[in-house]
């Protein structure tokens, strides 16, 4: 997964041709429009304005994930036109291991350049107690390398899924484990035969990292995703993993690696624990919707907004909430320092 998403010559990610919107493979919440940086941008500038009122400290905004920089330009734009005070104190630090869509976010950011800075790693992002920071993150976790589990019903034991060759074309294959990590035999007896789930330790690992370096401030992630009591249905039993192309969905995720998007579902009862375990307060767990519209609400209650809410932003918050559109998987974990 890693190597068909992010290997620098061949990867999914890497290439140059837009694979996001109407003329890609998929469509996400930056390609409906920038009111979706707008909204993110009202709610980060309410809560950098509690320090920035405290005391003249550091405000800084930290993205996973900045793929070509649109989220960061709407983000910054809102915040230049609407919160003049944060923007002028602002750090924009893009955390991106990849020296390619660096390019692509640097050309996108041309007009923040003073604004913008960028780390290669998470781990490596310094923060100290009087700086607030937001570190976020829009469909970064569900993009993460997963392992593969399927359950044998006839043995009662659980088995990996690893990937093989026959030829030159790619095939599952059994393999075993002996690191699971945890057992839900209070399902095992009912769980169909091949019944499958993912876990992604590369996500968890990301986000103890990203809680470790939090100093002050808050940790966000809006990604596809389930609560554990979501993550075993009698309706989903080849598990979350999944690919698009051209905007279809197939369960053929092996067949044309780096020329197909590849995604799992999050698993956000995992780093939610994770956060807390390291600190962290849990403010809210939300879908999507409840997110924006609450941000929305707020918005419309000032009187000084600068801004009309026209019939483009309508379609947009439609399309951003509505659960036939991208309001029915997205979920938001905030977490706090």
């Amino acid at each position: 997964m890693v190597l068909a998403l992010y290997c620098p010559d061949f990867g999914y990610y890497e290439k140059e041709e837009d694979n996001v919107g109407k003329q890609g493979d998929f469509f996400t919440s930056v390609s409906v429009g920038s009111l979706f940086g707008e909204l993110l941008a009202f709610q980060f500038a309410e809560w950098l304005s509690v320090a920035s009122e405290r005391q003249k400290a550091e405000v800084r905004i930290v993205e996973a994930g900045a793929h070509n920089g649109r989220l960061a330009a709407d983000i910054l734009t809102g915040l230049r036109k609407r919160h003049q005070a944060i923007f002028d104190r602002l750090n924009y630090c893009i955390v991106e291991p990849s020296a390619r869509r660096k390019e692509w976010q640097r050309a996108t950011l041309e007009d923040f350049e003073k604004q913008v800075t960028w780390v290669p790693e998470i781990a490596g992002l310094k923060t100290t107690s009087a700086a607030e920071t937001i570190i976020f993150s829009n469909e970064l976790l569900d993009a993460m390398p997963i392992r593969r589990f399927g359950w044998d019903a006839k043995k009662e034991e659980w088995f990996e899924w690893g990937v093989g060759l026959d030829g030159e074309k790619f095939v599952w294959t059994r393999i075993g484990i002996s690191d699971f990590g945890f057992r839900i035999s209070d399902l095992e007896p009912v769980l169909p035969d091949g019944y499958i789930i993912e876990t992604s330790p590369a996500a968890e690992v990301w986000w103890r990292e990203a809680a470790g370096v939090l100093k002050r401030g808050r940790l966000l992630a809006i990604d596809y995703g389930f609560t554990d009591e979501e993550r075993f249905s009698p309706s989903r039993t080849n598990g979350t993993l999944r690919a698009y192309h051209r905007h279809r969905v197939t369960d053929d995720v092996l067949a044309n690696p780096g020329a197909q998007d590849l995604t799992a579902h999050v698993n956000f009862a995992a780093i939610q624990k994770i956060g807390e375990e390291a600190g962290l307060k849990t403010e809210l767990f939300s879908g999507q919707p409840q997110f924006l519209v609450r941000i929305a609400e707020k918005i419309f209650q000032r009187t000084d907004s600068p801004d009309k809410w026209d019939a483009s932003r309508t379609r947009q918050f439609q399309t951003l909430t509505h659960p036939e559109h991208l309001g029915r998987a997205f979920r938001v974990l905030v977490q706090s320092r």
